[in-house]
């Protein structure tokens, strides 16, 4: 147990080192100097005034930990024969990272040796502090990290041991569990996407430097010149001297923040909780209604988000409401009125309703279906703050309950939105008044809004064979209703995995790695930058299960025992795919 390799000093003393060898290395190092910050940590401190969009900071490709380069150390020859490594770019950067802090002749040292000694993702918290997020969305993704990680852990220990290529592996004398929990966290909190040399796709690196920024609200000013070969900031605003100096990590929620970068962001800007929604494909509607969502781009079963800010829901999720609340005859017109192709792509703008009543109707749902999932929660917002204000509470017993009383405001934020909203439109209808007309002119597509995190622009996803013999059905559908014909007004909702049933945390979400060429996001010291590549902690196979009540049925320390014996159990049959 414990750390293999321990550098002796403090972080701190390391710091002139790491800067002396990025100006060696070509690196910018004047206008800012690595400072300590009271409740941030470690960050960069302006020492001259420098202006917004201001280039102040570049990294050449030689300083960058990379897949490339672990491709071409001692890690290689494992890498070119095990699956896993060749899929999971971060777990490779994880052990490149362990096997570079165990070579004394390694040129990442200046940089290895500055990384915290330990961090504080949920793979650091002790049992009592995990308990605090068990009514919360995250703990799916928290348990599910650690699981993964030991799964992993216990993959490639025996992999050290055996496989004929890691004979000069440094790791094949001293491999903890400690030692991966640290590296994993390392790159989870750090790891970006990068062009490789050639531009020709994307790769992921660890930026020495760069990734001391500390987080703040804002747009991404971080992007890789491939002329020059080096990544580049440019300033996010104007900088006094003495300022620190801020990036912006992305578009993450809280829930995002805290398992993968350790931290609670009080200001975020674009926090967000997910809620799953569907039509039920036992519903009389259903094909319609998906046909009517296809030609939006939209699925008709997906996971959507309630924002923090007002409105709280996306153009996307409007759409879909509409849609899930439409009669038959408004769902006649937007298939075959007049108009009706344009008329889609209005669905999402606010100023175009289907019908007073459809607007009653969807904002009424919202106000309810809120309502309902801030029953889920064993706390309030009250027992929440009152717990906060209590002195003695560990740091990551207050960022857990920050995070489930961030989850609760926001749901909170909805009912009186939907409610408002409600009214307004209750109040129209009963004063009578005119519809807004839809006029060719006046066409929007879906509202220049934010889309929801990960919910892809499509025209349709056909999840199950049953579902292209429905649509297939459409067009015959049509022409029926054409000549008449009945059927109900709302068709029953999935919610989280099941018709009728409400699953807070069962949103069928895991820690699994996802290999998108999404562009250069930023970083922050103990933060990551990487959107697509941000889960370092998973090689699961159950990526988009939905629980359909707990996630997590046993109690938590039979639930880490487990992970550890069946960790070790599978070492010893061979076999790690049984651990599941």
């Amino acid at each position: 147990p414990g750390i293999s390799v321990i550098f002796e000093g403090s972080r701190e003393e390391f710091f002139p080192k790491l800067m002396a060898w990025a100006q060696e290395s070509g690196a910018s190092c004047e206008g800012f100097e690595i400072a300590n910050f009271a409740g941030e940590g470690f960050g960069l401190r302006a020492t001259k005034d420098i202006k917004a969009e201001e280039l102040f900071l570049w990294i050449p490709r030689k300083m960058l930990m990379t897949v490339e380069s672990a491709k071409n150390s001692v890690l290689g020859p494992l890498y070119s024969q095990d699956r896993i490594l060749q899929a999971m770019g971060n777990v490779t950067l994880a052990l490149h990272l362990l096997c570079e802090r165990a070579d004394p002749s390694s040129p990442w040292l200046p940089y290895i040796k500055t990384l915290p000694g330990d961090y504080d993702t949920p793979l650091y918290y002790e049992e009592e502090e995990v308990r605090h997020l068990l009514s919360t969305q995250a703990i799916q993704d928290v348990l599910s990290q650690y699981k993964n990680t030991a799964r992993q852990y216990a993959y490639f220990y025996k992999v050290i041991q055996t496989h004929p290529t890691t004979s000069k592996l440094p790791l094949k004398d001293a491999f903890t569990f400690d030692d991966y929990r640290w590296a994993v966290s390392s790159v989870m909190t750090r790891q970006n996407q990068i062009p490789t040399e050639d531009g020709s796709r994307v790769t992921l690196a660890l930026i020495p430097l760069w990734d001391m920024c500390n987080h703040t609200n804002g747009l991404i000013t971080t992007g890789y010149n491939l002329e020059d070969d080096r990544c580049e900031c440019v300033a996010l605003q104007d900088y006094k001297e003495n300022d620190q100096i801020y990036i912006f990590y992305g578009t993450r929620s809280n829930a995002e923040f805290v398992i993968h970068n350790g931290f609670f962001f009080q200001e975020n800007a674009h926090d967000r909780v997910k809620i799953k929604l569907g039509v039920s494909k036992s519903e009389r509607l259903y094909a319609m209604k998906a046909e009517v969502l296809a030609r939006a781009g939209i699925p008709s079963s997906s996971i959507f988000a309630l924002h923090c800010s007002d409105p709280p829901i996306s153009a996307q999720l409007l759409a879909f409401l509409r849609v899930f609340c439409m009669t038959e005859e408004e769902l006649k017109d937007y298939l075959v009125g007049e108009h009706a192709i344009n008329k889609i792509f209005t669905l999402g703008n606010t100023e175009f309703p289907v019908s007073w009543d459809n607007e009653i109707k969807l904002w009424t749902f919202l106000e309810t279906r809120a309502a309902l999932l801030l029953q889920t929660y064993k706390t309030n917002s009250q027992d929440d703050q009152c717990v906060l204000e209590k002195p003695g509470l560990s740091l990551h017993s207050r960022v857990a309950i920050q995070l489930r009383l961030a989850e609760k405001q926001i749901l909170e934020r909805v009912v009186a939105s939907g409610k408002a909203k409600r009214l307004h439109f209750q109040q129209q209808q009963e004063e009578g008044a005119p519809l807004p007309r839809y006029e060719e002119s006046d066409i929007a597509l879906l509202e220049n809004a934010e889309a929801d995190d990960k919910l892809p622009i499509i025209l349709r996803k056909l999840e199950e064979e049953d579902d292209q013999a429905a649509v297939e059905q459409v067009l015959a559908q049509v022409q029926q209703l054409g000549q008449g014909g009945t059927a109900r007004d709302l068709a029953p909702l999935i919610v989280n995995g099941d018709s009728g049933k409400v699953v807070v945390n069962g949103n069928g979400t895991d820690a699994s790695l996802t290999e998108d060429a999404s562009p250069v996001l930023e970083v922050g010291d103990a933060s990551p930058i990487q959107e697509a590549g941000k889960e370092a902690s998973s090689i699961s196979s159950d990526a988009g299960r939905s629980p359909k009540s707990h996630p997590n049925p046993l109690p938590l320390s039979q639930f880490i025992t487990v992970v550890y014996l069946q960790a070790a159990i599978c070492y010893f049959l061979g076999d790690l795919t049984k651990f599941t």
